[in-house]
């Protein structure tokens, strides 16, 4: 069997090692053989079951139900094989990449799974260009080439070191040709893949019922017998059915207060809470369509007053970090840009900006962020933006809600003048907290025209597999971007999984692109 090469995608250091708070302060002794389901409590619902239509949280139901050629098994920072048996680059300036499949490999309806389908797979993702698609991702890929039943090659338009790390997103899943037609966005409530899990039953909104499949020939060693999947509207309702035994786990959503409760001991003894470090980056973007947000001079009014460690402190009781680049701390090219830009909130300042710039009224603007995704503190949050940006006196701001799925509709179609989100990397790489949000197609449906991050800074880095080298150039790119203050980090999160004192694997069960591996979760055998 041929070996991922570690030096062609070389390693990144990017999270740091989980580590469990047991609140009950048990041992974790777990069978290693999977006996049990397991039920999951999630604020974080699919928009789609279509991989070519989801740029988006959908992410977390796929990593567990498709396969893609490369994935990441628990604890690596860089794409190992998994419905691949290798994978490389074949040439020397990473324009070539060529991947062999496993023997055997078939989708959980009995179908072949060969190499014309996941050249299938990915070649209707660029036809199909869903509103809110992964297409944005593959900006580099020329054509795909199944050159035998277990050969894929990927032929690239430029140097691209990244393109594994693409490879290895659940937009990349894998889908039955016979299943999923070609030119159109696949509709219904079932899947066919050849994942770990099958779907057994989807309700929209309400619950995912995962069962191992039998068919799957992968990295993944399944510690559960399936999963259940409950979705959320808000933190307290999914808490509380975790205090009641209705669920073993919680996965994002959680809010500030019940984060607290179970670090200092002051909740439920039964529970324990599972703390990583996250690269969950929550910002504000505004559109440039508007005839307000388009100033630049309001932009960079509202970067002047904004006070990210009041919002970190106030509203999430210090279980998030102010952050001033888009570039999150532990990845290379991590910087303080806006803060070495405007400092500290200074009122005055901003007044002077929107001053000098012929703006002597308040500017009315409308906040837009969604219900049901982030988890029931994201309201607060954008109440706590009005109060400091209503408080100068420069502003009228008014902020308006929606829940994800019609919210995300209008995001795309550029309805909202400001929004706020949270970007969940597709991979622990700087590059993907820039490039997303850069270009005609990006991750918010909103063209942005930034040539020399998309035409120089990009393309040099895509150059480079040593991406400890590329420091200054993703520094030098998000200085443009604060420069444009169209992209406006407010802070970073951790990922916290509570669970049952029962529970083990949820420090495992965290990806380096912070999607939850169900097949990490499992029952101890003894205390």
């Amino acid at each position: 069997m041929r070996v991922f090469s570690p030096v062609r995608m070389r390693q990144i250091a990017v999270l740091a090692t989980l580590s469990l708070t047991a609140v009950a302060g048990c041992s974790v002794l777990s069978s290693g053989e999977g006996d049990e389901t397991i039920t999951v409590g999630t604020t974080s619902a699919p928009t789609t079951l279509d991989p070519a239509a989801s740029w988006d949280n959908s992410w977390e139901l796929f990593r567990n139900i498709y396969q893609t050629l490369l994935s990441y098994p628990s604890g690596a920072t860089a794409p190992q094989p998994d419905a691949a048996e290798g994978c490389d680059f074949t040439d020397s300036t990473n324009r070539v990449y060529r991947c062999e499949l496993r023997e055997g490999l078939k989708f959980s309806n009995g179908h072949e799974l060969d190499a014309k389908a996941v050249k299938y797979s990915i070649d209707r993702i660029g036809r199909i260009k869903a509103d809110g698609g992964p297409q944005g991702l593959l900006g580099s890929l020329e054509r795909v080439e199944a050159e035998d039943e277990r050969t894929v090659t990927f032929h690239l338009n430029k140097p691209d070191a990244t393109f594994p790390f693409v490879l290895a997103t659940p937009a990349m899943s894998i889908v039955d040709p016979k299943e999923y037609p070609a030119g159109k966005v696949r509709k219904g409530k079932t899947i066919q893949g050849s994942g770990p899990y099958t779907l057994e039953t989807y309700e929209e909104g309400k619950r995912a019922v995962l069962a191992r499949n039998g068919s799957y020939k992968g990295y993944a060693d399944r510690k559960n017998d399936g999963v259940t999947i409950r979705y959320y509207t808000d933190s307290a309702a999914m808490i509380g059915a975790l205090r009641k035994k209705q669920i073993d786990v919680t996965y994002r959503g959680l809010a500030a207060e019940d984060i607290v409760a179970l670090q200092t001991n002051s909740g439920d003894e039964s529970l324990q809470l599972v703390e990583g470090s996250g690269t969950e980056v929550r910002y504000l973007a505004f559109n440039p369509e508007h005839p307000w947000a388009s100033k630049p001079a309001v932009r960079k009014a509202i970067a002047q007053i904004l006070d990210r460690g009041g919002i970190a402190h106030k509203i999430y009781k210090d279980t998030v970090e102010s952050l001033y680049s888009m570039v999150p701390r532990g990845l290379v090219g991590h910087a303080t840009t806006y803060f070495d830009v405007y400092g500290n909130p200074d009122p005055a300042k901003a007044k002077k900006i929107l001053r000098d710039a012929g703006i002597n009224k308040p500017v009315p603007l409308t906040f837009w962020h969604t219900t049901d995704r982030y988890g029931s503190q994201t309201k607060i949050e954008f109440e706590e933006i009005k109060r400091q940006l209503n408080e100068t006196g420069l502003f009228e701001v008014k902020v308006e809600s929606r829940p994800w799925k019609e919210y995300s509709e209008g995001l795309h179609k550029g309805k909202y003048p400001a929004v706020g989100n949270s970007w969940f990397p597709d991979f622990p790489d700087a590059e993907n907290f820039i490039a997303p949000f850069v270009g005609e197609e990006n991750a918010l449906g909103i063209p942005y025209k930034a040539p020399e991050i998309t035409d120089k800074i990009l393309p040099k880095s895509r150059r480079e597999t040593d991406r400890t080298a590329l420091a200054d150039q993703f520094k030098k790119a998000q200085k443009i971007l604060v420069d444009d203050a169209r992209m406006m980090p407010l802070w970073q999160g951790k990922q916290y999984i509570a669970a049952s004192e029962d529970i083990s694997g949820g420090e495992r069960a965290l990806d380096p692109s912070t999607i939850m591996i169900m097949w990490e979760l499992g029952r101890k055998t003894s205390w």
